[in-house]
């Protein structure tokens, strides 16, 4: 994956402001901003057809590939919803993205409804199968958990039962004008024909080249002669289009029942392997009945104030909405800005380290606990978690949990888990004419998912049952079992003002994802930053650890004043993808004109793209 290269200076937007400034009780003491530093540095438009930022009229879509954005523009001028343009950019997303994204995985659908106001959402995660295992991970042996890569990643065991196909589906019978079939026409078009293969594909290829190269179907589609494809070159995926041609004519029950069906649980509990590898390679539990029995669920957005602004998100199994949610609440408490940034940034560090405290606590999948949702995202709750921060000085981490059903101050000292989300993911963001929206993150999860290739069907099975806890606890709520929904950090976020639509924002990178979509509100609406410029922003990640991954640019801007409160800046990524970029954020913002800003990474992930229907 490429490396992130140094922000030079952002955009600016003559007519974008800061929405709101905090005036609240509690003022940061500290060390002053360092005098003339500005980690908003303009940057240059990018060459090519990667045009980051978009402002128009008539719906807008953001994304990190240009052939998706461009076609869900597409779908939105021939008068598509937002929701069939998410579905078309998704699908196409699957044919470009395939190592990030595709019906081999899952996600989270935040629909917002103009006319009637609503936020709604579909949790479209992947299911552990009904013979998976409390042991699944661990080591008969050894008595331990199997090391995360490539052991537990590469294996069948891995592989949860796929919900965005019936996504797509459940979105588009709700809330699209167009049938599945015509959304996914453009994509399929996309498979056959071909795109122009990047630096970031490629990169992602070669990191992945190892695993891929243990399955005889993946490495028949990824490394054609043994290498990946080349740079320039054209790459095609007959064998997904059939597919997409095969759901388009026959619906979802084509994947869910029948011959697929079939065929993914063969790959699942008999893997294709090459027999050449030495990688490990163990089979999964899924059946064709859990194909069958797969069922994605409508549930109640996590809700709460922020400046007067509705924020909506994910509720359980996501724990993206409820620790984005609760850490806002927690910030309330603080006075934020721009002219006291680094303050503001021991805050926003601080507030998100109580929050994934609670976040490890409390949530897991809400059909097997008792998530305390409406708690966890109380603004009561937060100031209570709020006394904990100290406004000089960091917190000794891990911070423990704080108590539900007592004094928030009081803490449960339980030890935080060890998090082995992968960084991989992906997310659209869309605005339609009508002035509806949807906010969609969808992964297979690590980069490349499993590994695993359904021969003759063109997609990669997930990985996303690594992200249940590697061993069983009772008391755990990310305990592995059989039905259940691994924990997620996807946090796909809509901001309303007074009932109407403000912003809405996501990103993929695993538990990066919940501080990315944090560090971006915190620019847009407390640090005086337009949206280009809280997206461009380097970025750091506080997930309840005693160091804070942090990209070269933030250390560079903020790590001397931050360290004065003693926070330990450590440069992002970890042992398998090290100086990793944080998060790729697409998000789209509806000025107080009705001008959409639509705007994507400018050099993350290789940079993305973001399109409007009536350019400005």
């Amino acid at each position: 994956m490429p490396k992130h290269r140094a922000l030079s200076a952002v955009i600016a937007i003559t007519t974008a402001t800061a929405l709101a400034t905090v005036s609240a009780p509690i003022a940061l003491a500290g060390p002053d901003d360092p005098s003339g530093r500005d980690a908003t540095r303009a940057l240059p438009p990018p060459a090519g057809e990667n045009q980051y930022v978009a402002r128009g009229r008539g719906g807008a879509v953001s994304s990190v590939d240009a052939n998706a954005t461009r076609i869900g523009v597409k779908v939105l001028k021939a008068g598509g919803t937002a929701t069939d343009a998410a579905v078309a950019t998704a699908a196409a997303l699957g044919v470009t993205e395939p190592y990030s994204t595709g019906i081999g995985g899952g996600g989270y659908f935040v629909h917002y409804n103009a006319r009637s106001g609503k936020v709604q959402t579909i949790d479209g995660r992947e299911t552990a199968p009904a013979a998976f295992p409390h042991d699944a991970f661990i080591d008969p042996e050894t008595g331990e958990p199997y090391p995360f890569f490539p052991d537990r990643v590469t294996s069948g065991v891995s592989v949860g039962t796929p919900g965005t196909l019936a996504t797509w589906k459940a979105a588009t019978d709700r809330w699209g004008k167009r049938s599945l079939a015509g959304n996914l026409r453009p994509a399929t078009n996309l498979a056959r024909k071909g795109f122009t293969v990047d630096q970031t594909f490629y990169d992602q290829t070669e990191d992945n080249a190892e695993r891929f190269a243990a399955f005889t179907s993946t490495s028949d589609l990824y490394l054609p002669g043994g290498e990946p494809p080349a740079v320039g070159s054209r790459f095609r995926n007959p064998d997904l289009a059939r597919t997409y041609d095969k759901i388009a004519a026959e619906g979802p029950k084509a994947f869910y029942r029948g011959a697929m069906a079939r065929e993914i649980a063969s790959a699942v509990q008999d893997p294709p392997t090459t027999g050449e590898s030495d990688l490990p390679v163990p089979p999964g539990h899924m059946t064709v009945k859990d194909l069958n029995n797969y069922d994605v669920r409508s549930q109640r957005p996590t809700h709460l104030k922020y400046h007067g602004l509705d924020v909506y998100g994910m509720a359980p199994s996501s724990s993206g909405g409820t620790t984005v949610g609760e850490a806002l609440n927690i910030l309330e408490n603080f006075r934020l800005g721009k002219a006291r940034t680094p303050r503001s940034l021991h805050a926003y560090l601080e507030a998100s380290a109580t929050a994934f405290a609670d976040r490890g606590a409390y949530v897991g999948d809400s059909a097997f606990n008792d998530v305390p949702t409406d708690e966890l995202t109380s603004q009561k709750f937060a100031d209570g978690r709020a006394c904990t921060i100290d406004p000089d000085q960091a917190a000794e981490k891990p911070v423990p949990a704080g108590e539900i059903d007592g004094d928030p101050c009081a803490t449960d000292a339980s030890p935080a888990k060890p998090d082995a989300e992968g960084l991989s993911t992906s997310h659209l963001s869309v605005v339609d004419k009508w002035g509806n929206a949807v906010a969609y993150t969808l992964t297979i999860e690590q980069t490349g998912g499993s590994g695993i290739l359904v021969p003759g069907r063109g997609f990669l099975l997930n990985n996303e049952l690594t992200d249940f806890s590697a061993e069983y606890e009772a008391d755990d709520p990310n305990r592995p079992q059989a039905y259940a929904r691994p924990r997620s950090s996807m946090s796909p976020t809509i901001v309303l003002d007074d009932g109407e639509l403000k912003l809405l924002v996501g990103s993929p990178g695993g538990s990066t994802i919940i501080t990315t979509v944090l560090q971006v509100l915190l620019n847009r609406l407390d640090l005086d930053m337009n949206l280009p410029q809280a997206v461009a922003a380097p970025r750091a990640s506080q997930r309840n650890t005693a160091e804070v991954s942090a990209e070269p640019e933030f250390i560079d801007a903020y790590g001397a004043a931050l360290e004065k409160y003693g926070h330990v800046l450590v440069p992002s990524g970890d042992e398998f993808t090290p100086d990793a970029e944080i998060g790729a954020v697409a998000a789209i913002e509806v000025r107080p004109n009705g001008n959409l800003v639509a705007v994507a990474e400018p050099t993350r992930r290789g940079g993305g793209t973001a399109g409007v229907v009536r350019p400005r």
